[in-house]
Formats: structure tokens, sequence, C-alpha cells
């Protein structure tokens, strides 16, 4: 462990690029993220009790649980910072100064540069996957339960469910266009165990993937795409989603130059966290229910 968790939990950020871009995204889930920060606020507003004495022994309860190796929530969130990570630290210094501001694409091209479809498709399923292992994690149940995480996507709500619309719209839509799920899908089931091990986000977390091998996890990652096929594409359609409306949105938070948009997945990439920081907050929520329900 890096940083305690209310730390992690203190420290996230209400005004950043990643902020910007999720509030962008109300008009896929309106009204579902209310970006909620701060240790002792997030246990109010989960619990709804204001009495000093009763957050301070939620809170204690709440690190107790997280510092509990035993448990999966260190874990959980290690997935959401690392798969976060492959994208970001690039992109992360040169926007520094950026933040709080609206960002214009022009003064930074010369440090992005769009994905090749192919990783850009590995990537989506990876994120996927990584979801599907997070919710494995916090819930406690084995890392290869795929029926149960599919399930769970009906009762998605709040910052999970918005992150799952980021993920539909950032990592599927703006990079791949319409026909994402496709692409991604003939992507994995063309992919050699060989090609998957040279992608750095699977490096990563490919020690936390169900299988023997590069082979067996490569199976493991395109069952668990192929799962989620019809949830995703149900919620494209019932969201009427199309890159044009979603560049349009994001265009209210963040200065898009109209000529530039092949830049516009790259630079998302770079310059966010949604994962990371919508996953703390379910973690975050997660526990402090359970913590509440146990004092």
């Amino acid at each position: 462990m890096s940083k305690p968790f209310y730390e992690i939990v203190d420290n996230l950020p209400t005004g950043n690029i990643t902020v910007k871009a999720l509030n962008a995204l109300d008009f896929v889930v309106p009204g579902e993220w209310e970006n909620i920060v701060g240790f002792k606020n997030t246990i109010r507003q989960v619990t709804g009790e204001d009495d000093d004495d009763l957050v301070h022994q939620i809170g204690e309860r709440v690190i107790w649980l997280y510092n509990d190796k035993s448990e999966g929530y260190q874990r959980a969130l290690w997935l959401y910072q690392t798969i976060d990570s492959t994208g970001t630290a690039l992109g992360a210094a040169a926007m520094a100064n950026k933040v709080g501001e609206k960002i214009g694409f022009l003064g930074f091209l010369n440090t992005i540069t769009p994905k090749a479809d192919k990783a850009q498709s590995i990537d989506l399923c990876l994120k996927l996957v990584v979801e599907l292992l997070t919710f494995c994690s916090i819930n406690g149940i084995p890392g290869d339960n795929i029926g149960d995480f599919v399930k769970s996507l009906a009762d998605y709500g709040g910052e999970s469910i918005m992150r799952m619309a980021a993920l539909v719209c950032f990592d599927g839509m703006i990079p791949l266009g319409p026909d994402f799920i496709q692409k991604a899908q003939e992507t994995i089931a063309g992919l050699s165990a060989n090609e998957l091990e040279k992608n750095p986000a699977f490096s990563k977390v490919s020690d936390m993937i169900p299988g023997k091998n590069s082979s067996g996890k490569l199976d493991f990652i395109g069952n668990s795409f192929g799962s989620v096929t019809g949830w995703m594409n149900n919620f494209v359609e019932s969201k009427n989603l199309s890159v044009d409306r979603i560049t349009e949105h994001l265009s209210k938070y963040i200065e898009i130059a109209d000529d530039k948009l092949d830049y516009l997945a790259a630079f998302l990439d770079m310059t966010t966290n949604y994962y990371e920081h919508t996953g703390t907050q379910t973690i975050a929520k997660h526990i402090i229910d359970r913590a509440y329900a146990e004092i």
C-alpha cells in the first residue's frame, strides 16, 4: 500500500480533466454520478449519519477492512489504478498546468499519437476484464465468475454505471467507431498469445487474469468480453449513442478542434484516470456500507 485508503479518498480531485470528461457524460446516465470526495464526507453521504463519533467508528472499521489483505479491496484498487496508469502517465505531466482550464489539442499534438485499432481493442477488452476482476474481488467471489458479473450489470448505478458509460464512450466508440464491439471481438479472436504478451496493459495485470498461460488468459479475455456484448449493444442503442453526440457534449467541457478528432481518444487516455477515480469511489462505498452494517 503506497498510501492509506482514507488519504486516497481525501485526495480524489474535484475539478480536473477526468471530472470534466465524466460530467460531460451526464447525458448518457443522467443524474447517476455525483463526484463525492473526502473520506469523512463519503461516509456521511453513504450512511446518512452526521454524528462525528459514529462517523469516526465507521471510518476506523473501513480502514481495518481495507488493510486486511485477506479481503479483496487492496487488489481491486490496484487493478483500477494499474489499468489506468498505462495510458495516463505520459499525459499527466504535460497537462498538469492546464488542470481547471478548457483544454485545446493543438499545443499537445507533439506528445500524443492515436493508438492503432488493434491496441485500442485490446485495451478496451482488458478494461472490461479488470471491471470483472474488481467486481469479484470486492464481493469476495472467484475471479473467473463471469456469470455473476454479467448479472450484476443490470444493477449498476452511481459511479459504477458512469464508469461503464465512460468505457463504452471513451475506450469504445470514440477510438473505434460505432462498430467497436465487432472490432474488439475480431481483434481478440485473431490475436495470438505472443501478441497479447506485448501489450503493456496486459503485462501489468496478467497475473490477476485467470488462465494457466497466455493462451488461457486470452481465452478468458475473449469469453469475458463476449459475455457483455449484449449489454453493451443494448446500452448504446437505448442511449442513442453516437460519436457525434459524445464529442458534442465533451466540447462543452473540453475544447476540441474539429480537425483533430483522431487524437481525442489518445488525449483522453493520457489525461484521464476515470477507472481509478470512479473505482476508488465504488470501493469506498462498498466498504463503508459493510463497515456501517458491522459496527
